[in-house]
């Protein structure tokens, strides 16, 4: 597995060796030795998978009292995929890590505790997966507004189709800071 580093650490892109013949391909979609080695968690408690099509973008979501590490990725189609770091006191706090996921590169990328998460729907449907660290708690859920003028997320031009919630959802200097995490310097 190639590790990619991003702008910011602790969010890291992972590439699986795919090996590829007239029968398809073939590869090690996770291998908690390649994590631990790596110094990556392994302590996936929870999958999830949803089905989007184009023009769907679902976020940025977070859990506080339960904040979940996910490990992201797309088995049919193509996103672009968004890490903000919330962590107050970080030295990157409302940074933000971008990039494509897609089922040609097959590249994961880790998205740690601390991080509000979401993506955009590219190709005409997606299948996106992740690996959670912690079980979901909707009594839990906290998020930010995706188009937050600050942030500056460069999601492209094309129509953005966003549920009611996430649309409502505040701008990060309008969140109370009691509903941000903590940065906890190593």
């Amino acid at each position: 597995m190639k590790v990619k580093l991003t702008s910011i650490p602790e969010v890291i892109l992972l590439y699986p060796k795919v090996h590829r013949d007239n029968r398809g391909y073939f590869f090690e979609s996770f291998k908690s030795v390649d994590f631990k080695a790596r110094s990556l968690p392994v302590n996936f408690v929870q999958d999830n998978q949803a089905k989007s099509p184009k023009g769907i973008l679902r976020g940025l979501h977070y859990q506080l009292k339960y904040p979940q590490g996910k490990l992201v990725w797309v088995t049919l189609g193509k996103v672009l995929d968004v890490a903000v770091d919330i962590r107050q006191g970080s030295p990157t706090f409302g940074e933000v890590v971008s990039t494509i996921l897609d089922d040609k590169s097959h590249a994961r990328l880790y998205v740690p505790p601390g991080f509000a998460h979401g993506y955009y729907v590219l190709s005409d449907v997606a299948i996106f997966n992740y690996k959670c660290t912690n079980i979901y708690h909707p009594e839990d859920e906290y998020g930010i507004n995706w188009n937050d003028p600050k942030i500056k997320i460069s999601w492209g031009n094309s129509e953005k189709i966003v549920s009611e919630k996430d649309a409502s959802l505040s701008n990060l200097d309008q969140i109370d800071k009691m509903h941000l995490p903590k940065y906890k310097n190593n």
